[in-house]
Parts: C-alpha cells; structure tokens; sequence
C-alpha cells in the first residue's frame, strides 16, 4: 500500500428530517446565499424545509445552476455574493449545482486574472467561503470531497482544493423520491465507475480499500436495479444514497493507484455532444476495461471473482465474462453502453480526440500510459 494522508472532516447529517440539522450547524452570525438549480426543490418539500430550518438566519437565494454546472451563470452568483456580502454558501441539489457552489466559494476572493484560470490553469486558491450543502441526487461524492467539475462553452474542466470541501451534508433518502428513472439510473452508475476508477488498477495490497470498494460495488449492483422497477423503493435509494457517498468521500482511494480515463474521455462527450455525464460513463468503462485488460489483469481477475463471483474459465474467459457482465448490468440500469446509443458515429471520434488533446489528455490511466492513439481505440471499440 503507498503512504497517505486523510482526513475528511464533513460533517454528515444522514436520515429522514434531517435538513432541520442546518439551523444549528451554520452560525447565526453570516449572512447565507442558498444556491439550487432549476427549482425541483420547490415542487418536493425541500426548498419549504430549507426556509423552515433558516428562519433565524439572514439569507438570500440563486437559482438556475445546470446541470454541468455553466461557468457564466456561476460568475453571476460570484458577482451577486461580491456585491451583497454573503459570506456563506448552501448548496441545495445534486452533484452539479454543490460543484458550481464550491466554485462560487473559491471564485469569490480568487486573485487571478479570471476565475475561469482555477479550472484551465490550476490557478492557486488562497480562500474560499465556507459551505454546506442539501444532498437531492446521489451520484457524484461531492457532498464530502474537495473536487468539482465545470463547463463553459465545450469544455469540461475539474479542479480540487481542500478549501472547498464542504462543512457538512444533510443526505434525507426521502428527497430523492421524486427523482425520475434517467436521473436515478445517472446517479447509481456515475457512483459505480468512480469506484472502478480507484479500484480497477493493480495491485499495492490494498486490502482495506479494496474490499471497501467492493462492498459499494456489490451494493450498487444489488440495489440499483430495484430502482429500475420500483422508483419509490425507499430502502433502496438509503443504500444507494449512502453508497455514492462512500464512493467518492476519498477513503477507499487513499493508498491505492487511482485511473480516471474513463471520466477524462467521458468529459469530452459531455462537453462536445451533451450526453448525459453518467451515460458518458458507461460508453467508455467496457472499452477501457478491454483495452487496457493486459496492464489492468490483476485487478480485473480479482473483480470477476470477488464482484460477479466468476471462477471457472481461463484467465481471458473470466475477464471477457468480466466486461460482458458489467455491460449487462449498466443495460439493466438503462444507460447505453455504445457511442451509436446516442447517436454518435465514427465521424464523431475526430472531435473527442481533438478536445483530449486541446485539454492535455494525452497520457491517461494509472501509469500515464494510454496516450492518444489507445484513446481513439477505446472509441472505436465504443462504437
């Protein structure tokens, strides 16, 4: 296992009514801007729990944060906290609108000749305001990690800082009820490849780390296709909501060797084609998986074993098995597993490879190795 350091100190506020938990975990004394996106907090009880729990505070609201958070419409809320002193934030939606939210936060008092610089430049972030954040779609990890990703224009550009991690979380099962099936279906396969990213590497002896990932993947696995059949399973969405968490808070990835091509691919398809970032996922997953099956063999073999359960067969066998069951199930979630899916072609593989290298992805995986040409390979395989 390789050395590390972790410490995640957001603090969780998990179960049923559990938004009445912000009234006392923000000061009094600040002034809050609550962000949410397009108003579905408004039409599932979330928003009127939110005024209940902030009747003592002094707050404001911004609205409108899409999803792939759009960097003009965040630097309107820089702008807006500039000019009227807000020195608070809450995030009150899924994994878009609490990224926009701790670019809001760092963007505020950035020192760089635009804030755009913290995405294309790594730009330094020396403050950031405080935040909090009402999980509505689980999905992304961001309630309880330092990474966020947004756009502008085409492209889709991620950043971390430590600054932006947020103080707390309130996760309430009961506020995704009235998440529809693509939405749910988004949000169980975005968690399940982020896991894939950390744990579908080599070997370092990671047990803890492994058998944690494993533990979520297995979750996923058993709970998502519920969802696929009854929406209002609420048991479910508990297990689901609390496994997306888990995926990405950044305890099973420290260690361990962490990949990411799959994400790194799947932001062009974002940016370029506006395919939906968990169905981004599941086109290029499986084509990874295959591609890269020679450096990734160890852990692929430990993966079909111990996740499918699969035993017999050679060492190819198991890992064909592997990759066809993965497959299986990201269909079974509903989410396309092919470019053609979503009306994409061969024609179209020359614009992703462009934007890869415009944006420096030209040495992706665990060991940098996958350079340009193995990334129009995972295309094509995609096909």
């Amino acid at each position: 296992m390789n050395k590390f350091t972790y410490q995640n100190t957001t603090e969780i506020h998990f179960g049923e009514g559990q938004i009445s938990a912000i009234a006392t975990s923000i000061p009094k004394e600040v002034k809050i801007l609550v962000t949410y996106g397009g108003g579905s907090i408004k039409g599932n009880g979330v928003y009127d729990q939110v005024v209940a729990a902030l009747a003592e505070h002094n707050w404001d609201e911004f609205s409108g944060i899409e999803p792939n958070p759009q960097y003009d419409t965040l630097m309107k809320a820089v702008e807006r906290v500039r000019a009227e002193g807000f020195d608070y934030l809450l995030a009150v939606g899924g994994g878009s609108v609490v990224d926009g939210t701790k670019f809001i936060a760092a963007a505020v008092n950035f020192k760089g000749p635009e804030a755009w610089d913290i995405l294309a430049k790594q730009g330094k972030i020396e403050s950031a305001l405080p935040l909090g954040c009402i999980l509505t779609l689980p999905a992304t990890g961001s309630e309880t990690n330092t990474g966020a990703v947004v756009t502008r224009g085409k492209e889709k550009l991620p950043f971390m800082n430590p600054l932006v991690r947020p103080q707390f979380a309130v996760l309430d099962p009961q506020t995704t009820l009235s998440l529809s099936e693509r939405q749910t279906s988004n949000g169980v396969v975005d968690a399940f490849v982020h896991v894939m990213e950390q744990y579908l590497t080599y070997p370092v002896n990671g047990k803890i780390q492994d058998r944690f990932a494993e533990g979520i993947l297995l979750t996923l696995l058993e709970e998502g296709p519920k969802l696929m059949v009854n929406l209002q399973d609420l048991e479910a969405r508990t297990n689901v909501m609390w496994a997306a968490t888990q995926a990405l808070s950044g305890l099973i990835g420290v260690g361990v060797p962490q990949d990411w091509g799959t994400h790194m691919i799947g932001h062009e398809l974002t940016g370029n084609f506006g395919v939906d970032h968990g169905r981004s996922l599941t086109i290029i997953l499986p084509a990874i998986m295959e591609v890269c099956r020679v450096t990734k063999k160890a852990k692929l073999l430990q993966y079909a074993e111990r996740v499918w359960n699969i035993t017999e067969g050679s060492e190819d066998e198991r890992i064909d098995a592997a990759i066809a069951k993965t497959k299986q199930f990201f269909a079974h979630m509903k989410t396309p597993i092919s470019l053609s899916e979503v009306d994409l072609t061969e024609s179209d593989i020359d614009t992703v490879m462009a934007s890869l290298e415009a944006h420096g992805m030209t040495k992706l995986g665990e060991h940098g190795t996958v350079e340009l040409a193995d990334s129009r390979r995972v295309l094509e395989l995609a096909l």
